[in-house]
């Protein structure tokens, strides 16, 4: 969707319509379940729906926010991003004895009430079982780059984002991303090899 198309549904959400927010819930969830789920190895299915949860709702809460600066599916990826993030940090805390705040999958929002349904979109378990290994090699592969190289080949790969769209995201021009994501890759290439047991892969082409 155009980001000329999506002006008409993002101002019926911020008018309280159900519909249009059940309309934006089906386009964006399960593109946002399948980013997150790429983002580490350790997240669970049941981590990826906590996690998309907790980013609908900031969803909710902060439309009225969007500039439409850029696509609407580029500002979910981000908030998703953040929010996998927090909850990996969460996750850690918990592990070192700290505490979790769990979102109940029927929370409201309070501002207007609107449930948030979630779409059993999200790949079978099998599917699943299928990719583990290799998005756990590639997720420690990636959790090995610095924050600026991770997140320029997330939003390429992942997020599906063209140059054009990389470069208003991260307020660069096109070419200084081509370049950057270009030395990225070399960086996560040597990484790889030695995650993948020094075969020589590229896991990602320019």
């Amino acid at each position: 969707m155009s980001a000329d198309s999506e002006a008409p549904l993002i101002a019926r959400c911020r008018q309280g319509d159900d519909r249009a927010w059940d309309a934006l819930f089906d386009l964006h969830y399960a593109p946002a379940a399948r980013f997150v789920f790429q983002l580490s190895p350790a997240f669970s299915r049941e981590d990826v729906e906590e996690i998309c949860q907790e980013t609908f709702l900031a969803v909710i809460k902060n439309i009225e926010s969007f500039q439409g600066g850029s696509r609407l599916q580029t500002w979910i990826f981000r908030i998703a991003a953040n929010k996998a993030r927090d909850y990996r940090e969460r996750q850690q805390a918990a592990k070192r004895g700290g505490g979790q705040t769990v979102i109940s999958l029927q929370e409201e929002n309070d501002e207007n009430s609107l449930p948030l349904q979630v779409p059993g979109s999200l790949p079978a378990p099998d599917a699943l079982l299928l990719r583990a290994e290799g998005a756990a090699q590639m997720g420690l592969a990636l959790a090995r780059l610095e924050e600026p190289c991770r997140e320029i080949i997330q939003l390429r790969y992942f997020a599906d984002l063209s140059y054009d769209e990389m470069a208003s995201e991260l307020k660069l021009n096109p070419k200084t991303v081509s370049s950057r994501l270009s030395k990225c890759l070399d960086r996560l290439e040597k990484i790889a090899v030695e995650v993948f047991g020094g075969k020589n892969t590229a896991p990602f082409s320019v």
